[in-house]
């Protein structure tokens, strides 16, 4: 058995009660550590106390709320060892939509993961720490129809890169996973809107190399794990794609 190092470690999950959010504190909670979950709504109370979860409520739009949030975790938990940056989601501002949209969906979508990182830039330098941004595929390929959400997603890769080199002094490491099919209650919602969302799904699984399977949020949970453990500690700056080769590889070799 690999251990991560992540005993008694306290993470902070933003959006860690549901979908990608809730496999990644599944794993960091097997693994020993302290998650502690910042999103606007508490998740299932039994889930909660099964996975022995900390939850702060908080609207990460809100700076006042965020910095309200990490006080109380400061105060229940001590200094924070790492975060993970991942609520967020894909609301389809388009070009449509107009300016005053795309910038709301910039504040929810993006500007708290510049806020987080500010306010625990100290406790984080302190623990010589770790941050995971999660990001999309869609800041690679583009998607159409969602300017606002691809603008954040390729912001979050640049940021990653930012911010390695501003903590490489302090020991902090910054990387980001890049999510591309992972089922969860957003991905079926969207599923849900197209008229066939069924035969969609079909498509998209057959295109996905390795296996034609989405991806768990399980496996996105594992690959955070290990980035924000000892084991990986000399990753810094780093695009991991745990996608079954969606993004990259020639989706031609599977006769797509």
């Amino acid at each position: 058995m690999m251990d991560l190092h992540l005993e008694g470690k306290v993470v902070v999950v933003t959006g860690g009660g549901s979908g990608i959010g809730a496999g990644i504190t599944e794993v960091l909670a097997e693994e020993g550590a302290r998650p502690v979950i910042v999103a606007r709504r508490p998740p299932d109370a039994d889930w909660l106390a099964r996975t022995g979860t900390d939850f702060v409520a908080a609207e990460l739009s809100d700076d006042a709320a965020c910095r309200s949030a990490v006080e109380t975790v400061r105060s229940r938990h001590g200094a924070v060892h790492g975060l993970v940056n991942n609520a967020g989601a894909n609301d389809g501002v388009g070009l449509g939509r107009g300016p005053e949209a795309f910038r709301a969906s910039l504040n929810q979508n993006l500007v708290h993961y510049y806020t987080m990182v500010h306010l625990l830039a100290d406790d984080l330098r302190a623990t010589r720490g770790a941050i995971v941004n999660i990001s999309s595929k869609t800041a690679l390929t583009g998607q159409g129809g969602t300017s606002a959400y691809v603008a954040a997603k390729a912001a979050q890769l640049g940021l990653t890169r930012e911010w390695a080199v501003e903590f490489l002094a302090d020991g902090v490491r910054v990387n980001a996973i890049v999510v591309a099919e992972v089922m969860t209650p957003l991905y079926r919602r969207w599923l849900d809107t197209l008229p066939d969302g069924d035969a969609a799904l079909e498509e998209i699984v057959r295109r996905i190399p390795l296996g034609q399977r989405m991806t768990t949020a399980r496996e996105i949970g594992d690959t955070c794990a290990f980035l924000l453990s000892t084991r990986a500690s000399h990753m810094t700056g780093q695009w991991l794609f745990p996608d079954g080769g969606y993004t990259h590889l020639d989706r031609a070799i599977r006769g797509s």
